[in-house]
């Protein structure tokens, strides 16, 4: 069975710093490029970051660059979000999810998504 599992999220003071991880069973992350969103209560979900599949490129929304910063590590199979400066606006659930695509642009590129990980940024 093909599933990604995302950890990592929790409650976190602004300022604070968390390490989402996102691992993949079934199938190998590394022919994959793999994407973080995330999703506030009435909010759609918004991509957050991007490593490419062959290259490692990585692309970050603007709300995040320079604070957030996405890795993959094939040898565990995993992909890291490592989220600093952590803002309330960060708040949402986040997910990871997988693509074919050497660069997906939408998130209906990507097949396969994980059950999201709570962040919650509040003093």
């Amino acid at each position: 069975q093909l599933q990604l599992v995302e950890s990592g999220g929790g409650l976190v003071q602004p300022g604070g710093s968390l390490r989402l991880s996102c691992a993949a069973s079934g199938f190998s992350l590394a022919h994959y490029s793999i994407g973080w969103f995330r999703q506030a209560p009435g909010k759609e979900r918004e991509g957050v970051s991007c490593i490419t599949r062959s290259d490692g490129d990585t692309y970050y929304a603007d709300s995040v660059k320079g604070r957030f910063t996405i890795s993959r590590d094939n040898a565990k199979n995993t992909v890291s979000l490592q989220m600093n400066s952590l803002k309330p606006e960060d708040t949402a659930v986040y997910y990871c999810a997988a693509s074919p695509a050497e660069v997906p642009v939408t998130k209906y590129e990507y097949d396969y998504w994980g059950q999201g990980t709570q962040v919650t940024v509040s003093s």
